[in-house]
Formats: structure tokens, C-alpha cells, sequence
């Protein structure tokens, strides 16, 4: 995020994400710029698959620590890009839609049990079976109904041919004084 006004939404929350960098962060980038083609609208400034939302600005130290612990004993993870979707009213975000491949869901679901063992404030936490892994392409939420309809049947369709990538590390962003700060963290011994 790169505006004041995101920077300050996020003020004192935390990120763990995965940040594709070949083929996957290519076809994100190529949509992205088809849909903004399309309409002007906020959007993420770089792809990213986001594990979980956390909101601990007096404890980023223990959180770091629980998610280097994950991280450690966590195999690289297999990300596969299947479509441009779309998350309805009332968010109306245009999305590229993840495989649930069963790496993903595996170090989803450790990272649960780890955090279910602590008491760490979680942001907009779903249960596994029903989360939709996803790289949010553009925020359409400040349209109207139907230029909603027209951005998403001009651009929702599933990819011909998947595109994957193997995460090796995962980020750890984290807000504070209006900046963005990254911890990068390798998967794995």
C-alpha cells in the first residue's frame, strides 16, 4: 500500500502473505491492467496472497516468532492461479482465484493450530472450508451496481491453462506510523 490514506487504514495491523514473483505475479499483473483499462478503481500495488490479518502493533515480536516457528517447519507451498472471479456486493472485488492445492490448504491449516494456541487478535478469519484463496486484482466496491456487472462480465473467466508457482517464503508486512514494514521469511530448513 502507497497512499496516506491506506497507510493509515492499516494502521497497527499485521500481514502474513505470499508475494508470487514468476509466472503467477506475470498473469496477476496482465490482469490487473486489463481491468484498470476498463475503469479506474483502487487497487493493490503489488499481488499477493494474503494467510492471514492480524492486528497486534504491541506484540509484532511474538507474532514474528510464532510465524518464524511456522515458517521453519513449513514445505514451500504451491500456489495455482484457475480464473478471474469475483466476490459480490456489498465488496465487489475482482479477484484471481487460487487452486486449493493441497500444499495451500495444509499450511493453512497449520498456521491455524499454531495460532489457535495463542490469543493473537486475527482480522476477518473464515474457517478453511470456506475460504477462497485469491490475489484481489481491483476494488470495485465504490461502483454502481450495474458498472459493477459490466467490469465483471467483462473480465471473470477461468484460465485456459493454470498458471502455477512455488512460494518459497512468505512476508510478514506489518503497519506502523504511517510505513509499511516486511519481514520476509524463508519456508523450510
Amino acid at each position: 500500500m502507497k497512499t496516506p490514506e491506506q497507510l493509515e487504514s492499516l494502521e497497527g495491523q499485521q500481514y502474513l502473505v505470499l508475494r508470487p514473483t514468476g509466472e503467477l505475479a506475470d498473469r496477476y499483473s496482465a490482469e490487473q491492467t486489463d481491468a484498470l483499462a476498463l475503469s479506474r478503481l483502487p487497487h493493490p500495488h503489488t499481488g499477493h496472497v494474503t494467510l492471514r490479518g492480524f492486528y497486534e502493533p504491541e506484540r509484532r515480536a511474538e507474532l514474528s516468532a510464532l510465524v518464524h516457528a511456522w515458517a521453519i517447519e513449513q514445505d514451500p507451498i504451491e500456489i495455482t492461479g484457475e480464473a478471474i472471479d469475483a466476490f459480490p456486493e456489498p465488496w465487489q472485488i475482482l479477484i484471481l482465484r487460487l487452486a486449493r492445492t493441497d500444499s495451500l490448504l495444509s499450511a493453512y491449516a497449520t498456521l491455524t493450530d499454531r495460532l489457535d494456541a495463542m490469543d493473537f487478535r486475527r482480522l476477518g478469519e473464515l474457517p478453511l472450508d470456506e475460504w477462497t484463496f485469491h490475489m484481489s486484482v481491483v476494488y470495485g466496491a465504490t461502483l454502481s451496481g450495474p458498472e459493477w456487472k459490466a467490469l465483471e462480465s467483462a473480465r471473470v473467466s477461468e484460465f485456459a491453462r493454470p498458471v502455477h508457482e512455488t512460494a518459497t517464503q512468505v512476508e510478514l508486512v506489518s503497519y506502523s506510523n504511517g510505513v509499511e514494514h516486511t519481514e520476509v521469511i524463508p519456508l523450510g530448513r
